[in-house]
């Protein structure tokens, strides 16, 4: 029996999730966390095979409690399941330890493709995140400007390329003001930038933009 935790923080998407695993008749669900310190507090109180992962979540996000999982509970396989695109955030989370991403438009099929893949000890990896993959053979991502900032930064980074103003990011990271502008004079140090125009023609132009609902 499969035992899975899921971490998502709009409870009508944990319900419907929760009810379509209930079908799966080797899969429990043990847990739920609506926001990544709740994550962390029930991986170690449960012991999940599997959790269920969402990346935009409030106070630590996915990636932190990705990163924190792997780091402190490798036992535990982590499927990402995001409304972020493939492109954006899928090869940062499998090399951080992450076994499968899945976005939230995936058909519920896939989803326990997925689940059952990941839980057979192998990756989960769609056709989009292999063409990913295959464009970075040789090439060394390391050296783009986004890649130095940490996870939250880049999240920030996007949020900013959305248009988006420090009070409106706070409010949707659940982070204070104060935070989200030092963020901000952190990302446009180590980018290299000046200005909010700068970083949202980078944002664009290097196809980062995203959806957070």
């Amino acid at each position: 029996m499969m035992r899975v935790l899921i971490v998502d923080d709009h409870p009508l998407f944990r319900q419907g999730l929760a009810a379509e695993l209930s079908k799966m008749p080797d899969v429990t669900i043990i847990a739920e966390a609506s926001n990544g310190d709740g994550a962390i507090m029930k991986a170690r109180e449960c012991n999940p095979d599997l959790v269920l992962l969402d990346i935009a979540l409030p106070g630590k996000d996915g990636m932190e409690v990705l990163n924190l999982l792997s780091s402190e509970m490798p036992h535990v396989k982590v499927l990402v399941l995001s409304a972020y695109p493939d492109k954006q955030y899928a090869v940062r989370c499998l090399k951080s330890g992450a076994k499968g991403y899945v976005t939230k438009s995936t058909a519920p099929e896939e989803i326990k493709t997925a689940i059952r893949k990941v839980m057979s000890g192998r990756n989960y990896i769609s056709a989009a995140i292999a063409d990913l993959l295959a464009s970075q053979i040789g090439v060394d991502i390391s050296q783009a400007p986004h890649e130095r900032l940490s996870e939250r930064e880049f999240q920030i980074l996007c949020l900013l390329g959305q248009g988006k103003t420090v009070s409106q990011i706070a409010e949707t990271l659940s982070l204070s003001l104060s935070t989200v502008s030092t963020h901000r004079a952190h990302i446009l140090e180590k980018m290299g930038m000046k200005t909010n125009a700068q970083l949202i023609r980078y944002v664009v132009d290097n196809n980062l933009v995203s959806m957070i609902e």
